[in-house]
């Protein structure tokens, strides 16, 4: 059995949570990186994780009062361009979980319409795994972003003490997320529940889709 269809090599939430945190420690990351390393799943959940990293830069830079508009305007559309690729990593996740757990025919997995093969009775999730793992991801950068509010010089004790008591309630949601994402998984192991590829087409990066960069296109 292939590494994309075996159900035992499914990832489980402790190791995605590791990976995250893994990540966000190594000095340099998240620029130059490819994630070409990672097999499989892991590969999608990385470059999911890295691009919503990206992503996070950008939108603080984006939030620049001092600066020329022209870079706020390419911080936008950085955050464009990433935003595109997390969504497609994440929808990728789902798409090898998907195959794993044979919830998916794989002749359609990467099509606009995957066909789904719920068994009998299954309840049907309105939240995939990959979304789960997209949220993990934020909780992941949310954390270590409370975590430097915590570590803070420049501000009063009251400022390190509210912010130790949201970086707690932050890590109590990765904590419940991660146990939601290891029982939907052994859900659908069992045949209890599956979820669905959903395509978000996103319309907006698409001259063909996005009406205003449609209208810029010289007529013929």
């Amino acid at each position: 059995m292939s590494v994309a269809t075996d159900p035992s090599l499914l990832p489980v939430a402790a190791a995605v949570i590791a990976l995250h945190d893994a990540r966000l420690s190594r000095p340099g990351w998240p620029a130059g990186e490819d994630e070409a390393g990672e097999d499989g799943v892991w590969h999608w959940i990385a470059l999911n994780h890295r691009h919503n990293a990206l992503l996070w830069d950008e939108e603080d830079l984006s939030r620049r009062t001092t600066v020329d508009d022209r870079e706020i305007a390419a911080n936008k559309r950085a955050i464009d361009r990433h935003n595109q690729a997390r969504n497609d990593a994440t929808e990728r996740v789902d798409e090898w979980l998907l195959l794993a757990l044979g919830l998916v025919d794989a002749a359609s997995a990467r099509s606009d319409a995957p066909t789904a093969r719920l068994p009998p009775g299954a309840r049907l999730n309105s939240e995939t795994a990959g979304s789960i793992v997209d949220r993990l991801s934020i909780l992941a950068l949310k954390c270590r972003a409370m975590r430097r509010q915590c570590e803070r010089g420049d501000v009063d004790e009251a400022h390190r003490r509210l912010s130790r008591t949201r970086l707690a309630r932050l890590e109590e949601q990765r904590a419940d997320l991660g146990g939601c994402f290891d029982e939907l998984l052994a859900d659908c192991r069992a045949g209890r529940a599956g979820f669905k590829v959903y395509r978000q087409f996103k319309m907006y990066n698409d001259p063909a889709f996005n009406p205003v960069l449609a209208a810029e296109r010289p007529r013929t």
